[in-house]
């Protein structure tokens, strides 16, 4: 089997097993999803994601488990048994090493934790193996880019820090990929996880540029996960860029043609100019429905 083939026989099996994930799953019922062996679709399973197909479905029941926990008004034992745990002393032991805490106590306290969020397999693949292959379709196709002014007040900002790293995948191999799995556990986020490159004061001498982060509520005073900190951004004003929806293995073209039309971008035509020491320029992570989001910051023109 080529890795082609093994990335999109293992994304079945990922689908298959979000969409039974409150269900019992058998090993079986797995082996007809993807048309293989148990022992192959074990031993490729493990190649591609890293985990034992069980492992897996554990970390992301008990990962559905901690939002539903944190969002919902449900008991212990209720969420337990939703996720085919036999017990709730079960749940608890399996949820504690997962999380580093018991479901009892998260549920009440809330503190990040860092949930398991895996990427899907095949679109992995492909957006690995396309990035570098331009479709001479899309060089002729006229780009759209909607965009809009907003105001973001004063906040403070959950984030963790590079090295050097100046773009997403410096950043990655510096600090890893799961830094978005614990920003994202943030009850109490004002707006969802970004990757922000920093004004030069923001930055502390030998530390990263580029960095990732979940804003908060000024009010937030919850204990800071280890290797995280918390800083005060200011209020700002922030022009948004918003491209047109895409496959995802082309997230990287579709973020380059987006950078194109802003650096070629004069927002005086909004009243507004450049301001990039007033506040970090972030992006939303790439979700090709939507089309890649980035915003960076301005100030309004001088009369």
């Amino acid at each position: 089997m080529t890795k082609r083939e093994s990335a999109y026989v293992v994304q079945r099996v990922q689908n298959y097993i979000e969409r039974n994930i409150t269900k019992p799953i058998t090993m079986k019922q797995l082996s007809i999803e993807a048309g293989y062996s148990s022992w192959y679709l074990a031993r490729t399973f493990k190649e591609v994601t890293g985990k034992g197909i069980f492992e897996y479905i554990r970390s992301r029941r008990l990962t559905q488990a901690a939002l539903i926990l944190r969002d919902e008004n449900k008991k212990v034992i209720d969420v337990a048994l939703d996720f085919v745990f036999d017990s709730q002393e079960g749940f608890t032991r399996a949820f504690s090493r997962e999380f580093g805490i018991a479901p009892g106590r998260y549920k009440s306290k809330t503190p990040p934790i860092k949930l398991f969020l895996p990427e899907k397999a095949y679109d992995t693949y492909r957006a690995f193996h396309n990035s570098n292959k331009m479709d001479e379709r899309m060089e002729n196709m006229t780009k759209s880019i909607f965009v809009q002014i907003i105001e973001r007040p004063e906040r403070k900002c959950l984030l963790k820090r590079g090295k050097k790293a100046e773009d997403y995948f410096e950043y990655c191999e510096e600090v890893g990929c799961d830094v978005w799995s614990l920003l994202s556990s943030v009850k109490e986020a004002l707006y969802e996880p970004i990757g922000m490159w920093l004004p030069s004061h923001f930055i502390p001498e030998d530390t990263s540029s580029y960095i990732q982060g979940v804003e908060l509520p000024m009010d937030y005073d919850k204990n800071i996960p280890d290797g995280y900190e918390l800083i005060i951004l200011p209020p700002c004003t922030m022009m948004v860029f918003q491209g047109e929806p895409y496959n995802d293995e082309d997230f990287q073209y579709e973020i380059g043609e987006v950078w194109k039309h802003i650096e070629k971008f004069n927002p005086e035509v909004y009243g507004y100019q450049w301001a990039p020491e007033q506040a970090p320029r972030f992006q939303l992570a790439p979700m090709g429905y939507r089309g890649y989001i980035e915003a960076r910051p301005v100030v309004k023109c001088n009369k």
